[in-house]
């Protein structure tokens, strides 16, 4: 029995060397690498520590962080900070996102007055929140919002208020109404991508409910004033762009934000084109000719990156434009 066991060892070891290799499992590939005017510094100034550490002590979420958006070093220097209420997990999981998905957590009621706390002692002019997508609640969580801006009206009167809302999945026109009778000074909900591209990019949320969510904000108070924003670089075309643009001059919106779409992990939405600085000039030429009061376009623009400038200089304009029809 021993005689046959070696036998046999020796004849497959004999055989060794005719195995082909199982080869190594592929490399993740690589991301497309970023173009000069894309990169970033990572961030390392007093200032910016100093807002991680007050954002941490109220316990405060930051779309900053949750986004890993490339312009935090630059906003927290200079104590600029987008606020995500609501908690910091999401109910959906867009192809763009890098906000986590799952069952959040229940509503902290402390919320509110906390991050009205970080605000005045921030000494902010202007304040940006928004939120995750909160479909586990049967307001969607608009309430959190109207009780932010109560909170905020309240400690710091002086403060701006721009709120970046979800869009509120079969519940928005209630939700809008709560929000909008709260008076924010902005209302911003972003489109994100044409409609070609959202099945793949943007699958839990539906391009005309988010057109009609933003027409409703200027139907109930036109003295809000209403923004949007896309990501470029996902594959649209520039006739859809433009497209996009005129669904939004027709549902009244103010503000347009255009910036650069990054892929935040290699799981995410690849991207498909570095669009260059040229090309967001020009499409911003193009969409102020078209009427928007204010346009932010940009490789790192992004929703709430100088908010504070970027509105004085709206309301500026809306005034001219007030006084120009008035003579």
């Amino acid at each position: 029995m021993m005689g046959l066991a070696r036998a046999l060892s020796h004849r497959y070891l004999g055989r060794m060397t005719d195995i082909v290799p199982i080869p190594a499992p592929a490399t993740r590939p690589e991301r497309a690498r970023k173009p000069d005017w894309i990169r970033v510094k990572a961030p390392t100034s007093p200032g910016y520590h100093e807002t991680r550490k007050l954002m941490r002590t109220k316990g405060l979420a930051t779309v900053c962080e949750e986004a890993a958006c490339p312009n935090i070093g630059e906003c927290w220097t200079k104590k600029h900070a987008t606020v995500m209420i609501l908690g910091d997990v999401c109910t959906r999981a867009c192809a763009f996102c890098n906000v986590k998905t799952g069952m959040p957590r229940k509503v902290d009621p402390n919320e509110p007055q906390n991050l009205a706390d970080a605000c005045a002692e921030m000494g902010l002019e202007h304040i940006v929140i928004t939120s995750v997508d909160r479909d586990d609640l049967p307001d969607g969580g608009a309430s959190q919002f109207v009780k932010v801006i109560e909170a905020l009206r309240r400690t710091t009167p002086d403060t701006t208020i721009e709120i970046l809302t979800p869009d509120f999945r079969n519940k928005h026109e209630r939700a809008v109404e709560m929000i909008v009778a709260a008076r924010p000074d902005v209302y911003n909900h972003n489109l994100e991508t044409v409609p070609r591209l959202y099945p793949t990019i943007r699958p839990g949320a539906r391009y005309y409910a988010s057109l009609r969510l933003l027409e409703t904000v200027k139907k109930l108070d036109p003295s809000i004033f209403t923004k949007s924003g896309i990501m470029l670089g996902l594959g649209e075309e520039r006739l859809e762009v433009h497209q996009v643009m005129d669904d939004m001059r027709s549902a009244d919106i103010d503000f347009l934000t255009m910036g650069q779409y990054l892929q935040p992990t290699p799981k995410h939405a690849k991207v498909m084109e570095f669009v260059t600085p040229a090309a967001f000039n020009a499409y911003a030429a193009i969409a102020r000719a078209k009427g928007f009061l204010q346009v932010a376009s940009s490789p790192l623009t992004r929703s709430s990156y100088h908010a504070g400038k970027d509105f004085a200089e709206m309301r500026a304009a809306r005034e001219a434009q007030l006084a120009k029809a008035g003579q």
